[in-house]
């Protein structure tokens, strides 16, 4: 069963598309938006990945956790990539709507961060948790200022998927037996090396209802004069983060600022200023042959960008809290859920029976800036 003690599904009407939701048992619709908490999931995953910071956050808390178009329990809905993450914001927007929220805390992951960085630029929030946040300025192909570095944004978007991998997602493939399966890539990839879940087998079936079908997963490229020799396209989720149609940058300039905590591992694969899926790192590697070098081709110091915005942000006025986890990966709330836990009630504000200590501070590395 990939559902856990406690949590439901059901699905919400909405007037843009059918949306897939998760709920814990008892938990009240009359808990007031202080008290509630959203949550987002990334790229290549769905709500599932949610249940054991569900299961472990305070009962007086409502906690729901929303399949995205393309993913999980939700319809199927192609992208218009040319908005770049708003189809899906507009998604979430609609269902909290639908459930009579009018707002509440967000909590977003990997792809699901920007998707709450676009929801805060559209809509009023009570905090952000940014858990492995995309970069600000998209997925690849950007200057540290975020910068475009060719015209059609060359190496990122659909085309950047492997083929394989997206071949095994149609094939449903749960095993480990090439790098290119879906859980060889949570292995290595959503996760630090090492790392065990007794729960991968729900993690894996969370991965594997990313749909494929034309919009959706992974998106459509077209050709570019430019190494690698692809751009990106205008439909499909990796179009969504290509820098051309993805910037929420401008949150360091919101008028009112909701307190934000920034959440990440330092053996990130995947969101890192050296990331193992930027195409322009992987030739600076000479994993992918013909790399025009850093003065045309450099890697996207994604982490540096989103500390930059941030710190915009906090000059700003506004309240930014820095969570890094040493040797962790891509899914802190999964490795460290003690430390993940503790800095999402704290940024919430949460008081309550259940507020639990700090866990140990060599654990964590926290900057905060006032």
């Amino acid at each position: 069963m990939t559902l856990f003690d406690g949590i439901t599904e059901r699905v919400i009407e909405t007037p843009r598309l059918n949306v897939n939701i998760l709920e814990r048992v008892g938990d009240s619709p009359q808990t007031p938006a202080d008290r509630t908490v959203v949550l987002i999931h990334g790229n290549v995953s769905s709500s599932l990945f949610w249940q054991e910071l569900m299961q472990d956050l305070p009962s007086d808390l409502r906690v729901i956790a929303i399949d995205l178009r393309g993913y999980g329990g939700t319809e199927h809905a192609p992208l218009d990539a040319t908005r770049g993450v708003r189809d899906f914001s507009d998604d979430v927007f609609g269902a909290l709507q639908a459930l009579g929220i009018e707002t509440a805390h967000f909590v977003g992951w990997s792809m699901g961060a920007g998707v709450i960085m676009q929801y805060a630029l559209e809509h009023p929030v009570l905090s952000l948790t940014l858990e492995s946040p995309i970069s600000p300025y998209g997925f690849g192909g950007t200057r540290r200022d975020g910068s475009r570095l060719t015209d059609d944004d060359a190496g990122t978007g659909g085309g950047a998927a492997n083929p394989d991998f997206v071949q095994r997602l149609i094939d449903h493939d749960v095993s480990d037996d090439a790098p290119t399966s879906p859980r060889s890539v949570f292995r290595s990839g959503y996760v630090a090396p090492g790392f065990q879940t007794e729960n991968e087998d729900v993690w894996v079936e969370s991965m594997l209802t990313t749909s494929t079908a034309t919009g959706n997963y992974p998106g459509d490229s077209v050709t570019s004069a430019n190494w690698p020799g692809f751009g990106a396209g205008d439909i499909g989720v990796l179009n969504t983060m290509t820098p051309g149609h993805f910037d929420v940058s401008g949150i360091a300039d919101l008028a009112e600022k909701p307190p934000i905590l920034w959440v990440h591992g330092t053996l990130d694969a995947i969101v890192s200023d050296a990331s193992f899926y930027d195409l322009n790192n992987l030739g600076k590697l000479g994993i992918v042959p013909g790399w025009p070098g850093d003065e045309i081709a450099p890697p996207q110091p994604m982490v540096t960008q989103m500390r930059d915005v941030l710190e915009r942000y906090s000059t700003g006025g506004g309240q930014v809290t820095e969570l890094s986890l040493d040797g962790v990966g891509h899914t802190p709330h999964l490795e460290r859920p003690a430390e993940f836990r503790h800095g999402l009630l704290t940024v919430i504000g949460y008081v309550g029976p259940a507020a639990h200590p700090a866990p140990p501070t060599e654990a964590v590395i926290i900057r905060s800036a006032d």
